[in-house]
């Protein structure tokens, strides 16, 4: 064992040399059924930390859309994001298997739920944590606000850490990403073809990372970027990109010849909001609420420009925000999924006032209208003082990837160009337009991300769909 592990020290034998055997699949009825689109499940077993893969095992339950082809090109691994642990369900149950009929005729579609079951128990084991939602937390002002808010989010990851502790540390996306060469393995591939949505893109960024030998073929829809070697840049990037989604609105109110103003009186309706939070119906909100809201109105595009203009109208005319209240039944605030394990595993956190101050004022600056709302930093308020430190830190795609394809609409598709410029010869797929990821809504885009997973056909960048 001695040599064995100085060869791999040295480099003269690699990782995968000590990895034992891939086990076989055995595949049979899903735990509540096959669905209208046919799913079967088999088991894996993985080790729960992999830098011990000898240690103690967990289960992973795999989900199958058998390929219609008599002889297919081989397996995709989906993920759909979240991070939720029902991948499963999602397939069988939501919409998502009739999404990918298209796929089937040439491939087999596979996707696992995730370990742990994150926000949403699914069929892999479990930690046995209350998923819950809580409310985003305000930016703090004091360094006693910040050891507050820190001590908070240390008792509610305790109640959690407490059920498992090692598997409480081991939610990572680079976990995740070894899990899915584990799969990778027992199908018996060489190499992968992975599509992420969502968050399900930082998983896939994370397998290049990690893997990219074994990339066939990778799609990142609707995603951020995660693959960057200067986190605090990218954070004043993606504050502007995020910004656009007002600025659209802005436009929009220009031609309209009656909003003119509409810039303006953001600004005073935030800044009043921020010194004294404004009734919003049943709750208050402060300044970022306000523009995580008005942000998330925004999102929807010109169907939703009038309501965010009479919401902003009516709270700088009388301080009332309850317009930008979203409807029933989503939350009368912006919710955060609790406890994070996943995301305050995956992303940079402030470790005091002072570098969240630094970091704040730089994406003021990136972005006056917004600042840090709808980005991934004020969801990061809620890992400040977390007890397991990030394990999967952002960094740089190596060289040696083949080309990957990126979707996005609006700004998110600007977020991802900077993931597969790092890329020769990559594609990507735009839609001029709201929404949050393509495959399951676009046609155009679907059938371009078929082609490309299926025969490696890479559109042109900035393909239009």
């Amino acid at each position: 064992m001695l040599k064995l592990l100085s060869l791999a020290a040295s480099g003269l034998l690699t990782t995968s040399a000590l990895t034992p055997p891939a086990p076989t699949l055995t595949w049979g009825e899903c735990p509540g059924g096959p669905g209208t689109v046919g799913i079967e499940c088999a088991t894996l077993k993985v080790p729960v930390d992999w830098d011990r893969p000898d240690g103690r095992q967990l289960t992973l339950t795999l989900g199958r859309l058998r390929s219609t082809a008599p002889k297919p090109q081989g397996p995709v691994i989906v993920n759909l994001g979240g991070p939720v642990g029902f991948s499963i369900d999602l397939m069988r149950s939501y919409g998502g298997g009739e999404a990918f009929a298209g796929l089937r005729q040439t491939m087999d579609i596979v996707t696992w739920d995730l370990r742990g079951g994150p926000n949403a128990p699914g069929l892999s084991t479990n930690l046995p944590c209350e998923w819950t939602g809580i409310r985003q937390p305000r930016v703090p002002r004091t360094v006693g606000e910040f050891d507050a808010l820190a001590a908070a989010n240390r008792a509610i990851a305790a109640k959690c850490r407490a059920k498992d502790p090692e598997l409480f540390a081991a939610m990572d996306s680079a976990s995740h990403a070894r899990d899915v060469d584990a799969i990778r393995r027992a199908l018996g591939e060489s190499t992968v073809n992975f599509y992420g949505a969502s968050y399900g893109g930082f998983i896939g960024q994370t397998y290049a990372r990690l893997f990219p030998q074994h990339v066939r073929s990778l799609v990142l829809d609707g995603t951020w970027n995660h693959s960057t070697n200067n986190w605090d840049r990218e954070l004043t990037r993606l504050a502007r990109d995020v910004q656009t989604y007002l600025t659209r609105f802005f436009n929009w109110c220009r031609t309209q010849g009656n909003c003119a103003e509409a810039p303006a009186l953001w600004q005073r309706v935030v800044a009043r909001a921020q010194h004294t939070p404004l009734p919003a119906g049943s709750t208050t909100y402060d300044g970022n609420e306000i523009r995580a809201t008005g942000l998330s109105l925004a999102r929807g595009g010109e169907a939703s420009y009038p309501k965010l203009l009479a919401a902003l109208r009516k709270a700088a005319t009388s301080g009332d925000a309850s317009g930008f209240v979203p409807a029933p039944p989503n939350s009368p605030y912006p919710v955060l999924p609790a406890p994070g394990v996943v995301e305050c595993t995956d992303w940079p956190h402030p470790t005091t006032q002072r570098q969240l101050t630094q970091q704040i004022r730089r994406m003021e600056a990136a972005a006056p209208f917004t600042g840090a709302a709808g980005t991934i930093q004020l969801s990061m308020l809620s890992c400040i003082g977390w007890p397991v430190p990030v394990q999967n830190e952002p960094a740089a795609l190596p060289k040696g990837l083949p080309p990957l394809l990126m979707a996005g609409n609006w700004s998110e598709y600007d977020t991802a160009a900077r993931v597969i410029d790092q890329v020769p010869g990559s594609g990507s797929i735009y839609h001029d337009g709201p929404g949050h990821t393509l495959y399951l809504s676009n046609e155009c885009a679907r059938a371009k991300i078929d082609a490309y997973l299926a025969d490696l056909a890479v559109p042109p960048r900035g393909s239009r769909c």
